[in-house]
């Protein structure tokens, strides 16, 4: 038999009146319990509505991680509409292009820009209405409708093929290792789909919720301590940053109630991944690939990646397959497109509004990456297949240069592109955030010892902004393209 579903809004209701004063979110110094999460979410729905939106709208969000971010998503889901998620960092033009697709009414963030709609915060909702009684209870029919620039940068929306429901159950078998008596941390952004889907499954057990307004990899290794976090989310660069404080700064902190740690959203270096395996443990260290878009997944726990290097694991829902370049299905071991398909029978699993999916026949969908089967079924992935490089003939995966770049001590961040080149077809070109000065020699000494020659840069950049997102992205073309136009 099913689970029956419930309206988001009717869980956080139920669990409000199951356990009103336990924690449900925190950021800094605020903490919201079930039953004033509840209610003040109530006020900022009665506010939005003030505002106009309704059942079925797509409403533009672009707040820092923050309890103003939680509130405001459930504001939204109780009127039967839909949290649209943006960074908070967004660009004006990248912002009216996204504001144009979604045809959000509103906009809840704190942006200097001029735009013409409504530029709310959540303490201007709470302003309109004192009103936390419940309102009658909606369904959106869309629960989540991320935005992704992919490596073309121009922006399109994914529209969730779930509608803002989750199960009734108490407690509920959380997806994500969550269950209703975990303290989980969020480091990473909530405008990210990894992040706003595992909070999202954090209140659907009812768990407490710990966010962190930005990164800081000591920060975080003392909320896990203060807050005796049994799991946390962290992207590749965050993992790096940590990995990357000195010995005895990361041996300071009480991490013995961590049992969960997941990764994703970006490739984890090998070198990176080991590390954590080894301090952590193999079954607290958690890995999944897909796409927003949902059709299918791959996991792996520490344990199996030890005797699978480099794997980001076995199907674990929906089919994947690595095609060549004519449309047929590779045998394991050979390097092509990967591809995904739903279960037989799902329904869709999302929509594209601004952008239109990669299909062959059979229903076989891809995302751009490119990667190989081994005979047990693990996948493992190269890159994408729009930044590969090719240089004399070879394939050059920036990936994989990039992983060995930050395990250079002196590199924070780090992306690599190609250049064209009249000899070899391209040149490789590393652009490289540092921590205190620039050592070119270092890091080319560095390399010699780690890649092929012609897989070593031929030329460097060094810079002072970080060259990923919060939620551990680098947008490589866009680099590029501003490279070459300059």
């Amino acid at each position: 038999m099913a689970d029956e579903m419930i309206s988001l809004g009717a869980k956080l209701k139920l669990l409000a009146g199951l356990k009103p004063d336990a924690p449900a979110v925190s950021c800094g110094d605020v903490t919201l319990t079930y039953e004033q999460f509840h209610r003040q979410s109530n006020r900022a729905a009665r506010g939005l509505a003030s505002y106009g939106v309704k059942h079925g709208d797509l409403v533009t969000l672009g707040l820092p991680n923050s309890v103003d971010f939680v509130v405001a998503c459930f504001a939204i889901w109780k009127l039967g509409a839909t949290p649209q998620p943006v960074s908070f960092r967004l660009p004006k033009a990248e912002l009216e292009a996204i504001m144009d697709l979604a045809a959000t009414p509103v906009v809840i963030a704190q942006f200097d820009h001029q735009i013409d709609r409504p530029l709310l915060s959540v303490a201007d909702l709470l302003a309109r209405s004192d009103d936390d009684s419940d309102l009658p209870d909606a369904i959106a029919p869309v629960s989540k409708a991320p935005t992704s620039g992919g490596s073309t940068g121009r922006p399109k929306l994914i529209l969730a093929g779930q509608p803002g429901v989750t199960s009734a159950d108490i407690p509920e078998v959380g997806g994500w290792r969550l269950t209703p008596d975990a303290t989980a941390l969020l480091p990473a952004p909530l405008y990210h789909n990894a992040g706003f889907g595992m909070m999202m499954s954090a209140f659907s057990v009812g768990a407490h919720m710990v966010l962190m307004p930005r990164f800081d990899p000591e920060a975080t290794l003392a909320a896990i301590a203060r807050h005796r976090a049994s799991w946390v989310y962290l992207v590749p660069t965050m993992m790096n940053r940590i990995w990357h404080l000195p010995e005895e700064v990361r041996g300071k902190y009480d991490l013995s109630s961590l049992k969960t740690l997941w990764h994703l959203a970006a490739p984890c270096p090998p070198w990176l991944k080991e590390a954590f395996i080894h301090w952590l443990g193999g079954e607290t260290i958690m890995e999944l690939y897909a796409g927003t878009e949902a059709q299918a997944v791959t996991t792996i726990t520490g344990t199996e990646w030890l005797t699978h290097r480099g794997s980001v694991g076995k199907v674990s829902m929906g089919e994947m397959c690595a095609f060549d370049e004519a449309g047929n299905p590779l045998p394991p071991g050979e390097v092509g497109e990967i591809y995904m398909r739903r279960p037989d029978g799902a329904p869709p699993s999302y929509k594209y509004i601004g952008a239109e999916a990669k299909v062959l026949a059979g229903g076989w969908e891809s995302l751009g990456d490119i990667g190989s089967f081994d005979a047990e079924g693990y996948l493992y992935l190269a890159d994408r297949r729009t930044d590969m490089i090719l240089v004399g003939g070879s394939n050059v995966y920036p990936a994989e240069i990039e992983a060995a770049l930050e395990e250079h001590p002196s590199v924070q961040s780090c992306a690599v592109i190609g250049f064209p080149d009249d000899d070899l077809g391209n040149r490789i070109h590393a652009i490289v955030q540092v921590k205190g000065e620039a050592d070119e020699a270092s890091i080319r000494a560095h390399l010699k010892d780690r890649l092929v020659t012609y897989k070593q840069p031929r030329t460097f950049e060094f810079v002072d902004e970080p060259l990923r997102d919060d939620a551990g992205k680098v947008r490589r073309s866009a680099l590029r393209e501003a490279r070459l136009s300059a």
